[in-house]
């Protein structure tokens, strides 16, 4: 557990625009900072940022906050995941306690969807390679697109089979827990029933900036 002590030193040490500006082209408007805000698509920049408030708020969606809360919802990471990465920025050395059962238990499950997603990376690109359906389907479709092979490669792009369950059935069959595959929105279950989300899509995994898969589109 992080120490109260080093929370208030990453936060001392982190710039508000510094953050932002790691994901968003700002420009200077007075004592302000305006760009295209990232939690939704624009054309028009609502999106502002204050250096002395520190906070950054857009106009079009509603989404405010400080550093930490921007991180947090641009990454989809939790509080301590956060602060770490903040941490990592400013070269703050952070002082943890060790963990308590729950806590232990939140980071085990948290590791345990970042497995199944990258696992479910590999999955996907596969049924679009090795697959005959996968190459005359998504494959064809990317390059129709004007994607190129190392494009299509570099970023793990693939494609979810139409087939009921395929996703489900393979990632049972592979060894991984259908509680961390609905977790991760890859699968619902309903009354006991495990679905899968997806079918008959191209796939586009979402990663972090530290390269984990956190989720994916469709």
């Amino acid at each position: 557990m992080i120490t109260r002590k080093s929370i208030d030193e990453v936060m001392l040490a982190t710039r508000i625009e510094e953050v932002v500006g790691d994901f968003v082209a700002l420009k200077r408007r007075g004592s302000n900072m305006i760009g295209l805000c990232p939690f939704h698509n624009e054309k028009t920049p609502s999106f502002n940022v204050s250096p002395a408030k520190g906070i950054f708020k857009c106009f079009g969606c509603g989404q405010a906050g400080d550093s930490l809360k921007f991180v947090m919802e641009l990454e989809k990471l939790s509080y301590p995941e956060a602060i770490r990465y903040l941490a990592r920025k400013y070269s703050v050395n952070l002082e943890e306690t060790e963990q308590n059962i729950e806590q232990k238990q939140e980071q085990m499950d948290r590791d345990s969807m970042h497995l199944v997603n990258e696992w479910a990376t590999e999955f996907f690109q596969q049924q679009m390679r090795e697959t005959e359906e996968g190459r005359a389907v998504a494959l064809s479709y990317f390059h129709e697109r004007g994607f190129k092979d190392e494009i299509i490669k570099l970023f793990a792009l693939g494609y979810h089979p139409p087939q009921a369950g395929i996703f489900y059935s393979s990632a049972v069959k592979a060894g991984y827990n259908p509680e961390f595959l609905v977790k991760t929105g890859l699968v619902i279950e309903n009354e006991g029933q495990f679905y899968d989300r997806f079918k008959a899509r191209v796939m586009f995994p979402i990663r972090s900036v530290s390269g984990k898969v956190i989720g994916f589109g469709g």
